[in-house]
């Protein structure tokens, strides 16, 4: 028994839903005869149990069959939607049927009047509620097994795996839902290379949260792959995420940031369009910096006229290039006062972190960000980090 049960066990509390005074009085020198320890309240009626029940917790309740307000199965069905107790019900001598239909509409178990013992109520007691304990455990975990089963399809289709053919760019990305337990939220990213040896990447955040978000992520994701691998590019491929931004989007309210990201290995340049979304970082041998990038609005907020200029720089023969949701920017930059963490605050945490290896460099700098706002602000957070080595060793 956990130390859960071990506590509840010492006393339990039993609510009595009995009209006849006779018989509730049999029933409390029963009680008092098996040497729980326990606190009684009763009620008279069904409708007087839903209202004690949504005032008080209980864990097991002594249910007779025929009340003024309800007869037979119905007093279970009455009774079970506004509560997580253990029900036992109490039937007639004459009725050998009504106490496995109690048990079928969700009773722990039921007792025949008349035919019960001290040792015998003592045993059905304890063990309905702990019955009852395991039903909801049983519950729980199959409620974890289907979220678990919802969070790796919504994972496959806004965190695919790279499509990378070339070993001179690596790529590593992370995704934290905001809330724990949660569905992966709105939040996408994507890796592809074309066949002419061009990265493109996109990182994006739908405005909201839930499944509508998600969906919309989802859909503009493989959107973005297939119109990539297509051939579209730039403001052309923008224009066409906006259009099925709209026409998927189940409300006129919801719009999407987001950046794309093409990585030349032979020209050594990069190119980023933004849509209303933030610069990315680039790290270099010589320390990392916010990129400086022209800006366009987000998808979705004036449809048809959005322009999204672009932005483009050499690159170093080695480096990495951050690009992130602003979950990771919003959070708080003290466990103690209420100052954001902003840009300046993650260029600070980049620069000190340590380690050759970019998924370790992901895992630490999300930890500490996570660390110093201790659970206060709930956005989903992405990172992509795209490394390149365009130097001789990197094209070995």
């Amino acid at each position: 028994m956990t130390d859960q049960a071990a506590g509840r066990a010492e006393q339990y509390r039993i609510l009595l839903v009995e009209d006849d005074d006779g018989d509730a009085l049999l029933v409390e020198e029963l009680l008092y005869d098996t040497g729980l320890p326990y606190t009684l309240a009763r009620c008279h009626t069904a409708a007087d149990a839903r209202t004690a029940l949504a005032t008080r917790p209980v864990d097991c309740i002594l249910l007779d069959l025929h009340l003024p307000d309800a007869s037979g199965v119905q007093t279970v069905q009455a009774i079970q939607p506004d509560t997580q107790a253990a029900i036992i019900v109490l039937t007639g001598l004459d009725e050998p049927h009504a106490g496995v239909e109690a048990l079928a509409a969700g009773a722990q178990d039921y007792l025949i009047k008349g035919k019960v013992e001290p040792d015998l109520m003592q045993r059905a007691v304890r063990y309905a509620v702990q019955r009852k304990q395991a039903e909801r455990a049983n519950a729980a975990l199959q409620i974890g097994r289907l979220r678990a089963e919802e969070n790796a399809r919504l994972e496959r289709g806004l965190l695919p795996e790279p499509l990378l053919s070339s070993t001179a760019v690596t790529a590593s990305s992370r995704y934290y839902p905001g809330r724990a337990q949660a569905l992966l939220g709105g939040d996408f990213l994507d890796v592809v290379q074309t066949d002419d040896g061009q990265v493109h990447a996109v990182i994006g955040d739908v405005s909201g949260h839930g499944p509508d978000a998600a969906a919309l992520g989802v859909c503009l994701r493989i959107a973005w792959r297939a119109l990539t691998l297509g051939g579209h590019r730039d403001q052309h491929l923008l224009h066409l995420l906006e259009q099925i931004h709209i026409a998927e989007r189940t409300g006129s309210d919801l719009f999407t940031t987001c950046t794309l990201i093409t990585l030349d290995p032979v020209r050594a340049t990069l190119t980023l369009h933004l849509a209303g979304h933030h610069e990315p970082l680039l790290v270099t041998p010589d320390g990392v910096r916010e990129v400086a990038a022209a800006h366009g609005i987000a998808l979705g907020i004036a449809p048809g006229l959005g322009k999204w200029p672009a932005t483009t720089l050499a690159l170093p023969a080695r480096g990495a290039l951050i690009a992130y949701t602003d979950g990771l920017i919003e959070g708080f930059a003290d466990s103690v006062d209420d100052t954001r963490l902003g840009v300046e605050g993650l260029l600070r945490i980049v620069d000190a972190i340590r380690t050759p290896d970019s998924g370790t460099h992901l895992d630490q700098l999300i930890a500490r960000t996570r660390t110093l706002n201790a659970d206060r602000h709930t956005d989903d957070l992405a990172v992509l980090r795209l490394d390149w080595n365009t130097g001789p060793e990197g094209q070995a």
